[in-house]
């Protein structure tokens, strides 16, 4: 049958897939608000950065990429949870929902909801926004350099048509490809997050399955990973013809 990963090795015995079934949309949304996230304040970022080269914005960006990539996941995550959850009070630090959720009202529940989602959400992203600036600060340095970026320039158009509608969509391009092979760190990157945030998602469920030896939970997991990298290279492969339209352009030319 398809999909038939069997069952569990654990006391329930319950089939992989029902399992997979009830965690991995959880995972999915932590993953796309994440990269929605990123791509959402990398790309300004790294645009800024470039056009404004060595300036003090460009400078303070470059240092928020150092401490991005030299904090770890988990330190963060006991910090932020230590702050904002034991002494300050604002934010829970574990799970998705109060236990007497169902019984609060509709506006309660969108922010409790909403609130459990903060700081797990901070985490993941904070890394993910370092290095996705720094690709997009890099890709539009190369790109601005170009003649055709010089030639439209020359012609007197204004800096913000030469740089959102000439220079933007030919710097995305090696964004969208790093994207699409990020999936699997985003991913993994959710074991710790899920772990340390006690969130029922697949990360939480893989680092169970490991602890308990449960082999068909193992290796179910690496299917679905594998699968959805695969989907995202495609979707990756896919967009390219929507950013760059000299690909729609050679394409039909080979028609």
């Amino acid at each position: 049958m398809f999909l038939d990963f069997g069952r569990s090795f654990a006391p329930h015995g319950r089939p992989v897939i029902h399992m997979i079934r009830e965690r991995l949309p959880i995972t999915l949304t932590l993953n796309v608000i994440e990269m929605l996230i990123i791509v959402a304040m990398a790309v300004p970022v790294g645009v800024t950065s470039a056009t404004r080269q060595y300036s003090a914005f460009d400078k303070a960006t470059t240092v928020f990429v150092f401490v991005g990539f030299a904090t770890p996941d988990f330190w963060l995550a006991v910090m932020l949870q230590i702050l904002f959850g034991v002494h300050m009070g604002w934010l829970p630090i574990s799970g998705l929902r109060l236990p007497v959720w169902e019984y609060l009202p509709f506006w309660q529940q969108q922010w409790d909801f909403a609130s459990h989602l903060i700081l797990p959400i901070t985490v993941a992203t904070f890394g993910g926004l370092a290095g996705f600036s720094r690709y997009m600060r890099q890709s539009m340095l190369e790109v601005i350099r170009q003649d055709y970026v010089q030639s439209a320039r020359a012609k007197g158009l204004p800096e913000s048509v030469v740089i959102g509608k000439h220079a933007l969509r030919n710097a995305m391009l090696p964004i969208v490809t790093v994207l699409g092979l990020s999936v699997p760190g985003l991913i993994g990157g959710s074991v710790i997050v899920e772990t340390i945030f006690a969130i029922p998602g697949m990360g939480q469920l893989m680092v169970q399955a490991v602890h308990e030896r449960d082999y068909p939970v193992i290796m179910a997991n690496l299917v679905i990973v594998a699968s959805l990298t695969l989907v995202a290279n495609l979707i990756a492969d896919l967009s390219y013809s929507l950013i760059d339209p000299r690909i729609r352009v050679s394409r039909r030319g080979r028609r």
